[in-house]
Formats: structure tokens, C-alpha cells, sequence
């Protein structure tokens, strides 16, 4: 027998800091049905998701909980992996951060880094983005923006060790360069490329001393190694690898990994601090990154601060846990976000799964049972639909296997709905109860049906990945087992004649009710916003007013300071998205007589229609900066409150272009 092809595949792990809402749950259940095609393609599948649980924030949210930063991580994780099993997601290992394994290996691997002359011991002095957790230097953000958030940073100095970045710059560029599937889809390979690799790297933070909740350094314990070494490493420690070479089995079968599935935003650090740590540590580069897209709710980022939160067991309440992953897979295309409401969600129901699917199954197993006693049997009499359908259910096999090696996974599950649909036209074409009414049509009804069943069966076979739970119903009522890829090739036959269908047919997914649907879509959507007021400190009654709280004020500054800001009035006469980034908006503003361009952090708040027109005070002496690769010429001001709403300043009344605030 030969033996299976090992293949690998990781998601990113979880950050410990709340319950994962849909969008974070996504990844694992689109890994999940990458690991199941790949297992019914005949491959020996290692799986792996799990948590990420140290750092400031952590820290600090275990503080104002009243609780250890253990007992805080511990119960996260624990409703992470709930939400992840709810799914139904098959993964081998769940891995933790805080599991003594990887913490041990992690501090072998930092000291081996060390000793080598990779990491050194230095001073940080710069700017950090707390909500990132991320460092720049003054000449990435020379106005003090975050470049990728648009937020305020804050200065920083603390005494860290550093990694060697540039170092292997240019081995990881020729990589890139040389592997062209290592970085997909390409569009995000050339963000890499541009926007950080050559524009020359700078040596990276490795360890903190402002916190201590992480993995100490071993012959340092004053500084704790931070986020990058220790959350990354996890791909390997998970496995059993070892610094000394002596790692486990399990390493030497699997590694590389054939694919790291990780969110886009994330992207950087998958494509330039974790193969450069491999090349340090002499191990081989995984053979692929996927910076999958988001889905994002409504078109709008999800948010509790906006009460538009949607999580995966409300879902599945509702819809049921086959439903959902459906969805969210079909609706996410390869690149571009997808976008999840309950009426979309609601609507593909009843038309894709009730519908086609559904309707087809039901009315299969109804007409095997009321013609033929449920017998499947041909007769081989065969007109033309027959050979049309056959063509369809075999090229269905490769082409869903084609779009799953390319991880196409929302066209995979297109094409496995197309043959579906096509059952169905083939029941419009064939006319089976009409053939019912002939006695001289019997041979050719049975035809009809076992065609059905045929390629049904080949859907189902296809679908298991993607919906385990409802192939394996569709499996049992027509009383044929599903098959791989491999038995899909050869069989012609995949229900082989004699086959007998169970006596009643089960109903897959029944019509849903669109107005009862919103009425508990509302509901629940009121009690997230409701208690995400609660959380931020604002009174149930009211909704609104919050809760007197103790401000927390900056250095007192001498008047001479704020003399030298220059506040005006400006019209937004254009507002555009700025492409591959989640959080900027790109302005053209006039203020008196110039016409400037300004990069925004405000695109979760604002749509690009709704500032056009509209008045908004700026910062307009800001030295010019470039974010996301843009010229911004100064600075929207906004407030914001403790629970995350966002406003920009407008003024009280209609003011000239360049009116000077004073």
C-alpha cells in the first residue's frame, strides 16, 4: 500500500483577549475544509489551530477583571475552543501558548538566536501603538500616527533585545522571488514586496520589560520575549521541534508547512518575521502563506463599540452549523472581503440550501420510493439530457479539486452547487412524473432516477468538506457511502445499482420564515449592543450618557506649544478607500485656497459618500507624512469616547474654507 502525503496545514492562533465573533471564525472553518479536501484527496493531514495568550493586553484586561492573567487566558481559550469544536472543525492539535512545551522550546530558541549572534541586547526609544501592539520608529510615523491604524502613538523607551532583520533580507527577497506561490493571493505578494521588504527593514523588538505576563528570557527574566519569537514559533513547537536537532517525529514528517491560512492584516509578519527566524534557525521555509480575506458585517468591520457584532453560536442557533459554514466559505471570495447580514444569510438559505439542494435530495428519494419501491436501478435506456449531465457530474470532480489546489474555496463550493442545479434542470428536462403515467417509460423512469442519484451522491461526496454533517444525511438516505477523490475518478457507478433509498426522506433544511428571522436577528443584536454598553460604562436606560468616569490626562504643555498648531476649517470635496488597508480613508480636502490630500484612520466610522461635502477641522501645519503608501498632507480631528464612537469636529456654523480655529 502506498503510504499517504503528509500536508500541513495552521491557522493563525487566536488572541486570547474576547470571544472570537464570525469574521475570527471563518479562518478555522475554511482551514477545516481545506484539511478535509485534502484528506479525501487521499493525503495524511496535519491540522493545527490553537491560542495566542501573552502580552500587555492581556495583562491589563486580566487587572481590571480581577483575575490572574492565567485564569483570564484560560477561560478565553476555553470558549475559543468551544466555538472552534461547535463548528466542527477536525483539527489534530489545539495549541496554547501557555503550554509548558512550547514555552520551554520558546526560550531555547531565543537563547540559540542570541548565541549566534541574531539577537542583541539594545535601547528602544521610539513610538508604540497600543490597540497594534506595535513599534515604529520616528521615520515611520514621522507625525506620530500609527501608519497602519491612523491612532495616536505613544512614546516609549525601555531597555529590549533586537533581532537582525536585515541580516536576511535579501536571502528572503530572492525566496520570494524564486517561490512565486510562497506569498498568495499575488496581490498581497507585492504589498510585502513594496511597501516593507525594499524599503529596507529594521531590526525588530523581541522583548519587553514594561510587562511581565509572557515566556521569560532564560538568562534574562527581567525581559519577556515578545509576541513575534513566541506566537510564531508555535507552527513548530507544535510539532515537537527541537534547537538541538532532535526534534520529534511528527516535526521531521511534516515540516514545512504546506500552507499557513492567516488573515490579511496579519500578512507581514508571516512573510518577513517568521521566515527569517527559519532562516536563522537553519529550518526550511513553509511552502506557502494565504492571506485570506475578511468578512466583514454589512460592509462596516465588526465591532462591540458599534453593536454589530455577530458570533458563530448565534448563527448556529438559528441556522444550524452546516448552514453557517456554508455561507461564510461561499461568500468570502478569494481576494476580495465578504459580507455576512442576516437577511444574506437568511436568503441563501432558503434559495441554495432549502432550494436547490434540499428540494433535490426530497424529491429524489420521494420518486424512488413512490415509483420503484425505492429501488435504484437502470435500465440504460438514455436520451440526450443523460450524456450532458454525466459530463457535468465528472467534470465537477476536477474542477472542485482544481479550485481547492489553488485554495478557491468559495468557487470550489459554486461549482459543487452548479452541479446541483443542474440535477434539478435534469428533473425539468426529464419530467419524471410524466414518464410515471407510460408503463412502456418505466425502464427510462428508472434511468431518470438512478442519474439523480448518481449525481447527487458525487455532490455529496464533493460537499463533505464543507458540510460534513449534511453529506453524511444525504449519504444515509440514499444508503450509499461517500466517496474520495479517488473512488469519484474510477466509479462511474458511485451508487451501485440495487441500491435501496430509506423509506422516508429526510428533510435537509426547511424554508425559513425571512420576518421571524429578523425579528431574532433584532433581538439578538439588541442584547450585544446592550451589553457591549454595559461593558463600556453606559447606563441601560439611557443608552447613550455615560457613567461619570475619572479622566486621564497628557503632559501639561506651555501655551507656547499648542501657539504653534494650526487648526482650519476644511470641505471634503472627495473620499476614497485606500486599497489593502482596513482602516484609511483618502481625502481631498480645500482649505481656502489649497487643495490638499489627507489619509485618515476613520473608514470603519465613515463611509467615503458620507464626508464628501461635509466641513471638518484639521491639523493643517502637520509635517506631510506617508501612510500606506500615500502623501498625507495633515490631520482630521475626531473624538472619541471610552465606548470606541467616533466623530469628526465640524463646526457649530457654516464658516469659509480655511477659517482659522482659535
Amino acid at each position: 500500500m502506498t503510504e499517504k502525503k503528509p500536508y500541513y496545514i495552521t491557522t493563525a492562533i487566536a488572541y486570547t483577549s474576547g470571544k472570537p465573533h464570525i469574521g475570527n471564525t471563518y479562518e478555522i472553518v475554511l482551514a477545516d475544509a481545506i484539511a478535509r479536501f485534502k484528506r479525501l484527496e487521499g493525503y495524511d493531514v496535519r491540522f493545527m489551530t490553537g491560542t495566542d495568550e501573552h502580552g500587555q493586553k492581556i495583562e491589563e484586561k486580566a487587572k481590571a477583571t480581577g483575575v490572574t492573567p492565567k485564569a483570564f487566558v484560560d477561560e478565553v481559550a476555553g470558549e475559543i475552543k468551544r466555538i472552534w469544536d461547535l463548528m466542527n472543525t477536525s483539527y489534530d492539535r489545539f495549541i496554547r501558548t501557555t503550554d509548558e512545551d512550547h514555552e520551554r522550546t520558546v526560550q531555547k530558541i531565543f537563547k540559540k538566536l542570541y548565541d549566534q549572534g541574531d539577537i542583541y541586547k539594545g535601547q528602544y526609544e521610539g513610538l508604540y501603538c497600543v490597540p497594534d501592539e506595535t513599534f515604529y520608529t520616528p521615520s515611520q510615523a514621522p507625525n506620530g500616527v500609527c501608519p497602519d491604524c491612523g491612532r495616536s502613538l505613544v512614546k516609549a523607551n525601555e531597555e529590549a533585545y533586537f533581532f537582525k532583520m536585515s541580516k536576511y533580507a535579501d536571502r528572503l527577497i530572492e525566496h520570494i522571488n524564486t517561490h512565486p506561490e510562497f506569498i498568495q493571493p499575488v496581490s498581497r505578494k507585492n504589498e510585502i514586496m513594496n511597501n516593507f521588504l525594499l524599503a529596507g527593514l529594521q531590526d525588530l523588538c523581541v522583548s519587553r520589560t514594561s510587562f511581565k505576563w509572557g515566556i521569560p528570557v532564560e538568562f534574562d527574566p527581567k525581559h519577556v520575549i515578545y509576541v513575534w519569537i513566541d506566537a510564531l514559533s508555535n507552527y513548530i513547537t507544535g510539532l515537537g521541534y527541537s534547537v538541538d536537532g532532535a526534534s520529534d517525529a511528527l516535526y521531521k514528517k511534516y515540516w514545512p508547512a504546506d500552507v499557513h491560512l492567516i488573515g490579511k492584516d496579519i500578512l507581514r509578519f508571516h512573510t518577513i518575521y517568521w521566515p527569517i527566524m527559519l532562516m536563522a534557525l537553519g529550518e526550511p521555509l513553509p511552502k506557502q502563506v494565504f492571506g485570506h480575506p475578511w468578512l466583514i458585517q454589512g460592509g462596516e468591520k465588526m465591532s462591540k463599540s458599534r453593536g454589530n457584532v455577530i458570533y458563530a453560536d448565534d448563527l448556529v442557533s438559528i441556522y444550524g452549523v452546516d448552514a453557517v459554514r456554508y455561507f461564510v466559505m461561499h461568500e468570502t471570495p478569494f481576494e476580495n472581503d465578504g459580507v455576512i447580514t442576516w437577511d444574506l444569510i437568511t436568503e441563501r438559505f432558503n434559495s441554495e440550501l432549502a432550494n436547490t439542494l434540499g428540494n433535490l435530495v426530497n424529491r429524489t428519494v420521494s420518486m424512488s420510493n413512490k415509483y420503484f419501491g425505492g429501488l435504484l436501478e437502470t435500465q440504460a435506456v438514455s436520451e440526450d439530457p443523460d450524456g450532458d449531465l454525466e459530463t457535468v457530474r465528472k467534470k465537477t470532480v476536477e474542477d472542485t479539486v482544481e479550485c481547492m489546489r489553488t485554495l478557491h474555496v468559495a468557487d470550489a463550493l459554486t461549482t459543487i452547487f452548479n452541479l446541483f442545479k443542474r440535477c434539478n434542470k435534469y428533473i425539468d428536462e426529464t419530467m419524471p412524473w410524466v414518464l410515471a403515467k407510460d408503463p412502456e417509460k418505466k425502464g427510462r423512469l428508472s434511468t431518470v432516477l438512478y442519474n439523480l442519484a448518481n449525481g447527487i451522491m458525487t455532490g455529496a461526496s464533493l460537499l463533505a468538506p464543507f458540510m460534513p454533517d449534511t453529506a453524511k444525511r444525504i449519504a444515509e438516505q440514499f444508503r450509499t457511502p461517500l466517496r474520495d477523490v479517488e473512488g469519484l475518478r474510477a466509479e462511474a457507478h458511485v451508487v451501485q445499482y440495487g441500491t435501496k433509498v430509506t423509506g422516508a426522506p429526510e428533510i435537509l433544511f426547511s424554508r425559513l420564515d425571512e420576518k421571524e428571522i429578523r425579528e431574532k436577528a433584532d433581538a439578538i443584536m439588541a442584547a450585544q449592543k446592550a451589553a457591549a454598553l454595559k461593558e463600556a460604562g453606559v447606563t441601560e436606560e439611557a443608552g447613550e450618557k455615560q457613567e461619570e468616569k475619572a479622566l486621564t490626562h497628557k503632559e501639561e504643555i506651555e501655551y507656547d506649544a499648542f501657539a504653534k498648531m494650526e487648526f482650519r476649517i476644511a470641505t471634503v470635496l472627495s473620499a476614497e478607500e485606500v486599497p489593502k488597508s482596513k482602516k484609511l480613508l483618502c481625502l481631498q480636502v480645500r482649505c481656502g485656497s489649497e487643495t490638499r490630500q489627507i489619509v485618515s484612520g476613520i473608514k470603519a466610522y465613515y463611509k467615503p459618500e458620507d464626508l464628501v461635502g461635509k466641513k471638518v477641522m484639521i491639523v493643517a501645519n502637520l509635517k506631510p507624512a506617508r501612510l500606506a503608501g500615500l502623501v498625507s498632507e495633515g490631520m482630521v480631528l475626531c473624538a472619541e469616547d471610552e465606548a470606541g464612537n467616533l466623530a469628526v469636529m465640524t463646526p457649530e456654523k457654516d464658516v469659509e474654507d480655511g477659517a482659522e480655529v482659535l
